[in-house]
C-alpha cells in the first residue's frame, strides 16, 4: 500500500483504548516518538472497527484484513437496500455488484490503501437509501437510519463527507418535491443535523481546532491538486493496471478509471429512463439526477474543472482531483441496476443481469489482487526499521504548529534538561499523559519533555499546576523545577470544544437508546 501506516494507526488506537483514552485523539509514538493529535483530525471510525476485531483475539495484521472484508461485505448490503427501493430485488443485486467490482475501489485496498476512503462508501448508499424511505414513509427507522449513516460518514472519512454532502441536499430536495411531502423538510433537516450531532465528538475539532495543526504540508508539493488531473481516455476507456502513485500528467502507472461497463451500463439506464419516462416518472427523475451528478463528479477530475478549485479554496484539501471518483463510482454502480428494472420481460431481465454479471466480474475481477505477499508477523512489523518507518511517515501531518518543523531524531526516552542537572529517578509514559520523579540536583533547572505541546496539556509539580512554555523549535513541553525531589505529571485534558464535541455524541447516543426504551414500552414500531 502507499499508505502503509494502518498498523501504527491501529496499534495507537489500541494503546488508547487500553489506557482508557476514550475517544482517541492524542497517539504517543507517531511524530518520531514525540506524540500527535492525529485522531483529533484523521476519521477514526475505521479504526474503532479494527480494534473491536483485535480486542476479540485477532493479530493487528488479521484485524486490519477483516475489517476490509466487511467493510466489502457493508457496502454491497449498503448499496442493495438502496437499489431494491429503487430498481426491485434483482436491480438492487445488479447495482451492488457494479459497487463492489468498481476498479477503483481496487485501487483503493490494493495500491493506494485508501482505508478511510474505502470505508467511507459504506455509507453513501445508506445515506441515500435512508432519505428516500424517511421521505416515502416519514417512518423513524429511516430517520436514525440516515442520521447515523451520516454520522459515520463524518467521522470515516472528512474528504468523502466534504464533497458528498451537497449531492445529498440535493436528493432531499428532489425527493420531498416529487413526493410532495414538504411537511417532512423539518424532519428531514433534523435527520442531518442529528448525524452531525452524532459525530460531535470528531467533527467539532476538526473543524474549530483545525488551525492548531499544521496542515500546509497536505496542499503543497506533489500534494497540490493541479498536479492530479485526469484525462477523458483515463476516465472512460483506459483498462492499464498499476501499482504506482499518480504522476503529473497522464502518464500514471495507478489506474483512475470509471470502468468501462458501468458507464456504459449507466448510459443504457438513462437512455431507457427517457424511453419509459411517462409510464415511471419517478425513476427517470432518479436516473437524471443520478446520471447528472456523475457527469459533474467525473467533470472535477479534468483539468476543465480547474475553474472552479480555483474558487473554492477548501476543494485544495482533496489533494486529488480523482479522489470524485469515490462519487463517479455511487452514482453510476447506482444506475447500473436500472438496466434490469426496465425489462418487461421477467425472463430477458434475468439473462439481461447474468451477462451483466459475467462482464463486470469477467473483466474487473483482476484488478483485486495484491501485487506481492508478504509472510510477516505483528512483532516484526512493530519492531526494528519497519517501525521506524511508520513514526516517521507522514510525520508533519497533523504536527502541532508550535513545532516549527518536524524532528529529525527519535525523541529521548526520557525527560532532560539543558539549563541545570536533573536525575530521572523514575518515568512513565501513557497515551496521553506521562509522570516521572526527578531529583533536581543544581538550584533550579529548565526541564524539557519528550512531547510536542497542544492545548491543554497540563503539567504538575508535587500536586501543584506548574506554568508551561514551548518556545522552541520544537515546541516541545518546558517547565522549570527547584532542587529537590519532585513529582511530575503531565497530563492532554479537553479543550471546551472537544468536551462539547464529546458531549453533544453521548447525547445524542443515550437520546437514540432513551427513545428505542420508550417506543418498546409503549409498543411502537419504528
Amino acid at each position: 500500500m502507499h499508505d502503509d501506516m494502518q498498523v501504527i494507526r491501529l496499534v495507537e488506537m489500541d494503546k488508547c483504548i487500553r489506557d482508557g483514552q476514550i475517544p482517541c485523539r492524542w497517539v504517543p509514538d507517531l511524530g518520531y516518538g514525540y506524540g500527535y493529535p492525529l485522531y483529533n483530525y484523521y476519521g477514526p471510525l475505521s479504526y474503532y472497527f479494527m480494534e473491536a476485531f483485535h480486542l476479540a483475539g485477532f493479530s493487528f495484521l488479521d484485524s486490519i484484513k477483516a475489517e476490509i472484508i466487511l467493510t466489502f461485505l457493508a457496502s454491497a448490503v449498503g448499496m442493495f437496500l438502496l437499489g431494491r427501493s429503487l430498481w426491485g430485488e434483482l436491480g438492487g443485486v445488479i447495482s451492488a455488484l457494479f459497487y463492489v467490482y468498481a476498479p477503483y475501489r481496487a485501487a483503493d485496498v490494493y495500491s493506494r490503501g485508501a482505508v478511510g476512503e474505502f470505508n467511507a462508501l459504506i455509507y453513501l448508499p445508506l445515506i441515500f437509501w435512508g432519505l428516500l424511505e424517511l421521505i416515502k414513509t416519514g417512518r423513524k427507522r429511516y430517520f436514525l437510519a440516515a442520521s447515523i449513516s451520516l454520522a459515520a460518514l463524518l467521522a470515516t472519512h472528512n474528504i468523502t463527507s466534504l464533497i458528498f454532502l451537497p449531492f445529498v441536499l440535493l436528493w432531499s430536495i428532489l425527493l420531498i418535491f416529487y413526493f410532495k411531502k414538504r411537511d417532512l423538510i423539518l424532519k428531514v433537516f433534523l435527520s442531518l443535523a442529528f448525524g452531525f450531532c452524532l459525530a460531535g465528538f470528531f467533527i467539532l475539532p476538526v473543524i474549530i481546532e483545525k488551525p492548531l495543526a499544521h496542515t500546509e504540508s497536505m496542499m503543497s508539493g506533489y500534494f497540490n491538486y493541479l498536479a492530479h488531473y485526469v484525462s477523458v481516455g483515463q476516465l472512460f476507456f483506459s483498462t492499464h493496471w498499476g501499482y504506482g502513485p499518480s504522476e503529473f500528467g497522464v502518464n500514471d502507472d495507478a489506474f483512475f478509471g470509471i470502468g468501462i461497463f458501468h458507464w456504459f451500463f449507466a448510459v443504457l439506464a438513462l437512455i431507457a429512463g427517457v424511453i419509459y419516462r411517462k409510464i415511471n416518472r419517478f425513476s427517470f427523475l432518479v436516473l437524471i439526477f443520478l446520471g447528472a451528478s456523475g457527469i459533474i463528479s467525473a467533470f472535477m477530475i479534468h483539468p476543465r474543472s480547474v475553474f472552479i478549485w480555483n474558487r473554492i479554496e477548501i476543494l485544495s484539501y482533496l489533494q486529488f482531483p480523482w479522489r470524485f471518483l469515490v462519487l463517479v463510482i455511487f452514482f453510476f454502480s447506482l444506475m447500473g441496476g436500472g438496466v434490469v428494472y426496465f425489462m418487461r420481460n421477467n425472463r430477458f431481465s434475468v439473462w439481461t443481469a447474468l451477462v451483466m454479471t459475467c462482464l463486470v466480474i469477467l473483466f474487473n475481477a483482476y484488478y483485486f489482487t495484491p501485487e506481492t505477499w508478504f509472510d510477516i508477523t505483528d512483532k516484526e512489523k512493530t519492531t526494528g526499521i519497519l517501525w521506524e518507518k511508520q513514526v516517521t511517515a507522514s510525520i508533519f501531518d497533523y504536527l502541532p504548529i508550535y513545532a516549527k518543523a518536524p524532528p529529525a531524531t527519535a525523541a529521548p526516552e526520557k525527560p532532560w534538561s539543558i539549563n541545570g542537572e536533573i536525575k530521572v529517578l523514575d518515568y512513565e509514559k501513557g497515551t496521553d499523559w506521562q509522570k516521572a520523579k526527578i531529583e533536581v540536583v543544581s538550584d533550579q533547572a529548565m526541564i524539557y519533555w519528550p512531547q510536542f505541546y497542544f492545548p491543554n496539556f497540563r503539567v504538575s509539580v508535587d500536586g501543584k499546576l506548574a506554568p508551561l512554555s514551548y518556545d522552541n523549535d520544537l515546541g516541545l513541553i518546558t517547565f522549570t523545577a527547584d532542587k529537590g525531589v519532585h513529582q511530575i505529571n503531565l497530563k492532554l485534558y479537553n479543550s471546551l470544544v472537544r468536551s462539547a464535541g464529546n458531549i453533544l455524541t453521548l447525547s445524542s447516543i443515550l437520546f437514540i437508546v432513551g427513545w428505542l426504551i420508550y417506543d418498546r414500552k409503549n409498543k411502537k414500531t419504528l
